[in-house]
């Protein structure tokens, strides 16, 4: 008989359909060698999905200047990625087509069940560790696709089984057993005909299976389950879903409701970009909204967009940098916008400014120092957007008042009729502001899209939140490390000193004591060398932690690290084969400061990155001047600065790993081999931070490290 009703509704023209030719596009996508000839063929093939990567490759998001019109070009530029976002978001369109009525079926609550069960499965699958989280996503995403199947085609039997079962999933399953076929098994044949894998389709097929039986079901099917569960609103389901996960899985009860409470937040983002309603409440028939059938067509644009954005937003994983992170904003606002033309602003508390970033000829964001932005400028749109943590755009702006000269000028700069500013907020704290060009007639369809560009801003700030708590952590560990080393240094100090005094005033008493006779006078008087050398040696061990107040002088940065260069380019460099490139700015004024303890820490710093590399490589030495803010003034009370002085050393060697850079600037310890007393950078740090300076260190692995210092400019210097 079920074979039968199967048969049936095979036929039918209201069936969902995935083109054969996608599942052949995620075969070759998923292979361990991807031959991008045999993707481009099997994308030809298709001429719906070739003009939508066509589409793609031609737009602002590549910004190439010439059109690409063959598919084999095309898919070497979007990359397996791209063509699998692609084919994701072909895949959910066809997985809810458009109903012809909505009565008792519910397709926002179903889409937003789906949508919380494909979170939840995808994040227990990476909690435990197993593989392909995404493929839990699509598990849980399609689950439940067999009602869809059965609403869509068999409106009348099926509303009046969803009118007597309501939220019974149970009940549910064994009435739909009398249309042929309940919707786990619809959902399990349409998979399988679709040529998904057997344990997705599994998945769908025993998501309401006893919890005993899912007990001794594969990894997959049990993740499901029990996210299903915990995706109902139904609390007994929801303490099923909890007892299976710790007898099962091995998650422990609280780990669960914050996985559910995580999951929530994340399916909430993406249904509040949706413009999903998360009422869970069946409606009335007779009140249904006349604009849902424009809803769900918004509905459907939406899903494309956000696959597509979904797959942008994986960059933040991966993501170590901050130019990286502002580069996985500037993709995602190309993949919603089309725009090029972005401008990125990052808040600096402590010095009180907006600092801004702009693309280099690379494509990679780096600071742009002429845009530094003083928070006083209060009047701008740029500031107020990070205030109020609201988008506002300049053409709305303008028709109240004038623009200020500082609007006016990244207006001008961008090229645009106008200006849109996208605050960057995360966990209520405002991180930065996005500034994008736009023009007239694409403000209003711009506006429709500021719940997605909100969802893309947000989980940018939080990438970008976490990476900057990350350094100030750090920092201060450093900074109490150094510390509690100094304290324990001084008391080891102490207490070796007094044996060293006494043995010395013993060596005093046996010199008179025997004057006159025949001893070892000049033995005598080398031990004592010897314990004073010790006793000196001794002290200078604090000096990592109290450094001796500097005596500052003019010191002309540029004339300092020449004459270091000229010291050490041939003593140094050219026996560990490395080749050095100055670049200079001519235009650096001189710096207050302890000229001998400068010298001290660039001599470090060059003489670290020679040894680092042993096989040869390149050392790079700058300098640079940033000019104070626009707007004249630091805030926070900060007076008469000039700015500061950016020095930087950059080297391509082998790279610091992660776990050596959380403690670099701590005493006595060091990544070198032999007697090396781990010292250098923990004394350049405290020479640094006691001229009111910064040194930071940025280092990938295999890629190379970069020393930074920030010293501080003094008005009329």
């Amino acid at each position: 008989m079920q074979n039968a009703f199967f048969d049936q509704i095979a036929t039918l023209k209201n069936l969902p359909t995935l083109p054969h030719i996608l599942l052949n596009l995620f075969e070759a996508c998923n292979r361990d060698s991807v031959d991008l000839e045999e993707i481009a063929a099997i994308v030809s093939k298709d001429p719906a999905l070739s003009a939508k990567i066509l589409k793609l490759v031609n737009s602002a998001y590549f910004g190439l200047s010439q059109k690409i019109q063959e598919i084999n070009h095309a898919v070497v530029l979007v990359g397996t990625s791209g063509i699998r976002n692609m084919a994701i978001c072909a895949c959910v369109y066809e997985a809810f087509p458009k109903p012809k009525k909505n009565t008792n079926f519910n397709l926002k609550a179903f889409w937003w069940h789906s949508l919380r069960c494909a979170f939840l499965a995808k994040t227990i699958a990476a909690k435990i560790q197993a593989e392909q989280p995404d493929e839990a996503f699509v598990c849980g995403l399609l689950h439940d696709i067999g009602k869809v199947v059965l609403w869509v085609n068999f409106p009348a039997a099926y509303d009046g089984l969803l009118a007597d079962c309501r939220s019974d999933g149970q009940r549910l399953t064994a009435v739909e057993a009398r249309l042929g076929a309940t919707h786990c098994e619809v959902a399990a044949w349409l998979l399988h005909r679709w040529k998904f894998q057997t344990v997705i389709a599994d998945s769908a097929r025993y998501h309401h299976e006893p919890p005993d039986r899912i007990a001794q079901a594969l990894l997959m099917t049990q993740i499901v389950w029990v996210a299903n569960c915990l995706s109902q609103d139904d609390s007994a389901r929801i303490d099923a879903g909890v007892v299976a996960a710790q007898n099962i899985l091995g998650l422990p009860a609280d780990q669960c409701h914050a996985l559910i409470e995580k999951s929530g937040q994340e399916a909430t983002d993406v249904a509040a970009a949706l413009g999903i309603d998360m009422r869970t409440g069946q409606p009335d028939p007779e009140t249904i909204d006349p604009k849902d059938r424009q809803v769900q067509d918004e509905l459907v644009w939406n899903v494309r967009n956000l696959a597509l954005l979904m797959g942008s937003l994986e960059g933040f994983l991966s993501a170590s940098e901050t130019s990286d992170m502002l580069s996985v904003i500037s993709n995602g606002l190309k993949i919603l916008l089309d725009v090029d033309r972005c401008l990125c602003f990052l808040y600096d508390a402590e010095k009180g400014i907006l600092r801004g970033y702009t693309q280099d000829q690379t494509g990679r964001y780096r600071k742009n120092h002429g845009l530094a932005v003083s928070m006083g400028m209060d009047q701008s749109l740029l500031v107020r957007t990070l205030v109020e943590k609201q988008p506002m755009d300049s053409l709305h702006a303008q028709e109240r008042h004038p623009l200020t000269i500082l609007d006016n000028q990244l207006l001008r700069l961008l090229d645009g009729q106008g200006l849109f500013y996208l605050p960057l907020v995360a966990r209520g704290d405002a991180v930065g502001v996005l500034v994008l060009a736009i023009q007239k007639n694409d403000l209003p369809h711009l506006l429709k899209k500021v719940p997605l560009l909100n969802l893309l801003g947000h989980q940018g700030a939080m990438a970008l939140q976490l990476h900057q708590l990350k350094r100030q952590q750090l920092q201060a560990i450093q900074a109490t490390r150094a510390e509690a080393a100094g304290d324990l240094a001084k008391r080891v100090v102490h207490e070796v000193n007094n044996p060293l005094s006494i043995i010395k005033n013993y060596l005093k008493i046996l010199e008179i004591k025997f004057s006159g006779k025949e001893i070892p006078l000049d033995e005598i008087r080398i031990i004592n060398e010897e314990i004073s050398r010790a006793a000196h040696l001794l002290k200078s061990l604090t000096q990592f932690s109290t450094p001796k107040k500097p005596t500052r002088e003019t010191t002309d940065i540029n004339s300092l690290l020449m004459d270091i260069v000229t010291l050490t380019k041939e003593s140094l460099l050219r026996h560990a084969n490395v080749n050095l490139h100055t670049n200079l700015d001519p235009g650096l004024p001189a710096v207050l400061a302890e000229k001998a303890g400068l010298k001290q820490v660039f001599i470090n710093l060059i003489k670290n990155a020679a040894e680092a590399m042993q096989s040869g490589g390149n050392l790079f030495i700058e300098t640079r001047h940033v000019p104070p803010p626009i707007g004249g003034k630091l805030g926070h009370g900060k007076k008469g600065s000039s700015g500061y002085a950016e020095i930087q050393f950059k080297d391509d060697g082998p790279g610091i790993s992660e776990a050596m850079q959380a403690k670099l600037f701590d005493p006595y310890v060091s990544s070198k081999q032999g007697m090396h007393a781990g010292l250098g950078l923990s004394i350049a740090y405290n020479i640094i931070r006691s001229l009111h300076g910064r040194i930071t260190c940025e280092s990938i692995m295999d890629k190379g490290t970069v020393f930074k210092i920030e010293l501080p400019l003094q008005a009329g210097g």
